[in-house]
């Protein structure tokens, strides 16, 4: 995966410790996601952003995304379906591979970079 090339790039200490606080940021925004305090939202182009507050250590939403994704998070495919009804569009696979994302929430959109 794209994001975790700087890890893989890491001395072995220090890519143990980036690893580790790479997994904490993913529970927390799994927590965050099940208690509702961080939502998905999806862009006009197809493209998805976490809105809400949560510690993110570094990694941004495509890569937080993309991780919980592989491990088939529960409470990422129910954010995601909230957000699919509420902006009346699908979750676009070819925006994401593309990277196009969003620093604030979703109120303004990226291309990949």
């Amino acid at each position: 995966m794209p994001c975790d090339t700087a890890i893989r790039n890491l001395p072995a200490i220090q890519r143990a410790s980036a690893e580790q606080r790479r997994k904490e940021s993913l529970a927390r925004l799994e927590r965050a996601l099940t208690g509702g305090t961080v939502k998905a939202v999806i862009g006009a182009n197809g493209a998805m952003a976490f809105k809400g507050l949560w510690r993110s250590d570094g990694i941004s939403d495509l890569c937080a995304y993309r991780a919980l994704t592989a491990a088939n998070s529960a409470p990422l495919r129910a954010a995601i379906a909230r957000a699919e009804v509420t902006a009346g569009r699908k979750l676009n696979p070819q925006a994401i591979n593309a990277g196009t994302h969003s620093h604030d929430g979703g109120q303004t959109w990226n291309p990949g970079h």
